[in-house]
């Protein structure tokens, strides 16, 4: 019988067309031995974070379905999921799922989710996207694959070879399997979070009307998490404003350093580390501040 291998590390990542729109999650396993076993999925309507923490849910999952008692370490390019479930979701639980501000914490059936998953065992660490990182990339093509509607070729056959501990056979896991949504037309980013154009409105138009009211569902709650950061001056990382506006960071980093974003005004504030940290302002309430 060969040995029984370990899980040695997990890289998550999410996407999504539009932010929000149809995405997809990604995840990629690593073992001791050397083999890879990927998961990933999408949904038709979703958010980037929403997408996120569904990668970093597969991943979880499979690691309590392997009764595992060493530690593994999980990856993720998103400082959203590694802050929510390291820090700030201990004060969240003690304010009965409330921010600072007193509201409801947005993503809370999800980070609800985590939160049971979640063990000593897993080690959470950032990994900076779209800076080589083997584990980090490729799970970021299933994600972006998923996400614009096809089935990417997934490395699940390895995983069948040896087993998992406590798993005798992950195909039979009713809750690792992975599964691929029928995605609706992709909305570009620019529909969704700057002023569309003719062509990028014909084809919202010609989504069903359900569909329509849940992007506008979807699109509220990124506005929200804007409005809390820009309500308690929280200052964010060119990473976590890149997923909340749905680009890449250096979009984020070239546009100088003072600009403005739909309702908010981004201001560079200084750099610590290797980020830089940006502090979002309502255009509405500078411009009253200046009238006094």
């Amino acid at each position: 019988m060969p040995p029984t291998r370990q899980i040695q590390s997990f890289y998550t990542d999410g996407a999504c067309s539009g932010n929000p729109g149809p995405g997809g999650w990604g995840t990629v396993v690593y073992f001791t031995d050397g083999s890879v076993y990927e998961m990933g999925g999408g949904e038709t309507q979703t958010t980037n974070n929403r997408m996120e923490m569904q990668a970093a849910i597969q991943a979880l999952k499979l690691f309590r379905a392997s009764r595992q008692t060493e530690p593994a370490t999980l990856y993720t390019d998103s400082e959203y999921v590694k802050n929510g479930i390291t820090k700030w979701i201990k004060g969240w639980k003690k304010k009965g799922w409330k921010t600072q501000a007193g509201k409801a914490v947005l993503n809370q059936d999800l980070w609800q989710i985590l939160d049971d998953l979640n063990s000593q065992q897993v080690d959470w660490q950032f990994v900076r996207g779209h800076s080589g990182n083997e584990g980090n990339e490729r799970c970021d093509r299933i994600a972006r694959a998923f996400a614009s509607g096809k089935s990417p070729a997934l490395e699940q056959s390895s995983a069948l070879d040896m087993p998992v501990a406590g798993v005798s056979d992950l195909n039979a896991a009713s809750e690792l399997a992975y599964k691929t949504v029928p995605l609706s037309p992709a909305t570009s980013n620019t529909a969704m979070m700057e002023t569309p154009d003719s062509s990028a409105a014909s084809t919202t138009d010609d989504l069903p009307r359900e569909v329509r009211v849940a992007q506008l569902h979807n699109l509220i709650e990124t506005l929200h998490i804007a409005d809390e950061i820009a309500e308690e001056g929280y200052l964010i990382s060119s990473s976590e404003l890149a997923d909340l506006m749905d680009v890449n960071a250096s979009a984020v980093t070239s546009r100088g350093d003072h600009w403005s974003w739909r309702n908010w005004i981004v201001s560079r504030v200084r750099r610590e580390g290797n980020q830089i940290l940006w502090q979002l302002e309502r255009i509405d309430q500078v411009g009253a501040a200046d009238d006094e």
